[in-house]
């Protein structure tokens, strides 16, 4: 495939491509709790090279194609593209790049109003929706994930109130998805299904960072350590179910809404070694760190499957103009 071709495909890559971002963005941050820093730097590298590339088509289309644009903006994996920039964020600040990490948080702000109305406004609301419908939770928890690290390294006690404030309006979106969501999925989903689980998995991380603030105490603090341990027991729940689903009705094909499976997979193993120290429950340390080589080895598959897939694309014979319309 030449250049063109190359620039053309990245082109017309889909929404849905943010959630590799996600994905290794948050491979990295799990790598970095259990102290793999090497490993971590790498997956960070490629999430930050997958985030600038989207970015600019995500800029081109903006200016150049509205009509594109429009009609994508209102698909639930838009909302990627505010989840992939705070997962990147938070990354960014637990090197102690604040800056970067507070200009992430501006962004992924600035884009959600507009991309989350765009979305719940053309929610399906008489018919049963994909995991990708779980995307309006992801994209809200993951500002409440970035606003509480930036306001645990900053000591802005605003900047933890207004964490806060998402973390609840997250959980709401997740109940208003979770009504609307297909349950048939489960067992024939193409990988965002994969998100009803990842979803409760980000909203115990961003409770266990809410949780090493000094600002919440008493009863708060009480409430903040129930809602986080009883999302990650949802959370853990999901993925046990989704595994048996996946092992009973095996979808080896490769599809660009697997990224959203490998993310859900880190996102549960990041919780899981997050969430130990600030709720006292020291074990789930020892079972994340497991669940976070699993996902791991689940992202390198799906790098060999979509360089499989590509591969395929290119040697694929090109059919010469007017084909189609002489066969007929």
């Amino acid at each position: 495939m030449d250049p063109a071709c190359e620039r053309a495909w990245l082109a017309g890559l889909p929404p849905a491509a943010g959630a590799a971002v996600m994905a290794a963005g948050i491979l990295s941050v799990g790598l970095h709790l259990i102290g793999h820093e090497s490993l971590s730097l790498a997956a960070l590298a490629v999430a930050a090279l997958l985030w600038l590339v989207l970015a600019r088509d995500f800029a081109a289309r903006l200016t150049g194609d509205r009509g594109r644009f429009r009609a994508e903006a209102d698909t639930p994996a838009a909302l990627t593209a505010v989840a992939a920039t705070t997962v990147l964020g938070t990354r960014l600040s637990m090197l102690g790049w604040q800056a970067a990490a507070a200009a992430a948080l501006a962004l992924a702000a600035a884009l959600w109003p507009g991309l989350s109305y765009a979305v719940v406004a053309h929610w399906h609301w008489h018919r049963r929706m994909p995991g990708a419908a779980f995307l309006v939770c992801v994209a809200t928890q993951g500002l409440a994930l970035l606003a509480a690290v930036l306001a645990a390294a900053d000591r802005q006690t605003w900047l933890a109130r207004a964490a806060l404030a998402a973390f609840c309006l997250g959980l709401l979106l997740y109940g208003a998805a979770l009504v609307r969501f297909d349950f048939r999925e489960v067992c024939r989903g193409a990988g965002d299904h994969w998100v009803a689980g990842g979803a409760l998995a980000l909203t115990a991380l961003a409770g266990s960072k809410l949780l090493e603030s000094p600002v919440w105490t008493g009863w708060t603090h009480t409430a903040l350590r129930t809602v986080t341990l009883v999302a990650l027991g949802l959370s853990l729940v999901w993925y046990a179910v989704l595994l048996a689903a996946e092992l009973g009705r095996p979808r080896p094909r490769y599809d660009i809404r697997r990224w959203a499976t490998v993310f859900p997979l880190g996102m549960t193993a990041t919780a899981c070694l997050s969430a130990a120290a600030p709720t006292g429950v020291t074990w789930l340390r020892r079972l994340g760190e497991p669940l976070l080589w699993i996902a791991v080895a689940a992202w390198l598959l799906t790098c060999v499957a979509f360089a499989v897939e590509h591969l395929r694309s290119r040697r694929a014979p090109r059919r010469p103009p007017g084909a189609s319309a002489r066969r007929g």
